[in-house]
């Protein structure tokens, strides 16, 4: 009689085969293959849809910019008109007869069409007479001692700027006050330190 108590041998678990186990190192592999060209595809899709964008933005500034010298020469003729009629004052004017006036009133009107003219490509007057000096699009010529007004306001145009899209074209030549009392302390954070008393050339002129 066989002896009750000898323990049955555990079951062994047989081999892979050859076969299967290559299978399934080829699904391995194949499926870090398929992972890796979808982080490659997401990569690729991210960096065309960034080239999109920067190519639209480059499209759009092209528009915006393009008569930027143009209409850097353009300002100068409208520098001439303004000139032009300053020089005729009041008294010149009522004593100098309809054609001194009809002269007068057609080069104001040449003048008004040609901002409007520069307007409509995008290029509009800075006259910054009463407003805080922005370096960005004022250029101090000297210093005005007036206690009437906060320190740092412009109180003077010399000549008005220009500014096309969001970028200046020329600066506007001003005198700003000093001694007033000081600017609330929103405005003071963005008031420059001292504006130059001489010319201050601004860094975003296109």
């Amino acid at each position: 009689m066989a002896d009750e108590t000898a323990q049955t041998p555990e079951p062994t678990i047989p081999e892979l085969d050859p076969v299967v186990d290559q299978g399934l190192q080829r699904i391995a592999a194949l499926e870090k293959e398929a992972s890796d060209l979808k982080d490659q595809l997401l990569r690729t899709l991210a960096d065309m849809e960034n080239l999109r964008r920067r190519t639209e933005r480059e499209i759009a500034d092209a528009r915006t910019y393009a008569v930027t010298n143009f209409a850097r020469d353009i300002v100068g003729a409208a520098d001439n008109l303004t000139r032009a009629v300053a020089a005729v004052d009041a008294e010149a004017r009522a004593n100098g007869g309809e054609a001194l006036i009809s002269l007068v009133e057609g080069v104001e009107l040449t003048e008004r069409e040609l901002v409007k003219a520069l307007e409509k490509h995008g290029v509009s007057r800075v006259d910054p007479a009463g407003e805080k000096f922005d370096p960005n699009f004022h250029q101090a010529m000297f210093e005005v001692p007036d206690q009437s007004v906060p320190s740092g306001t412009v109180v003077q145009v010399m000549q008005v700027g220009f500014k096309i899209g969001e970028r200046v074209l020329r600066p506007a030549l001003v005198g700003v006050g000093r001694g007033g009392p000081k600017a609330a302390p929103a405005e003071e954070a963005a008031q420059p330190e001292t504006p130059p008393e001489s010319g201050h050339r601004v860094d975003k002129t296109v």
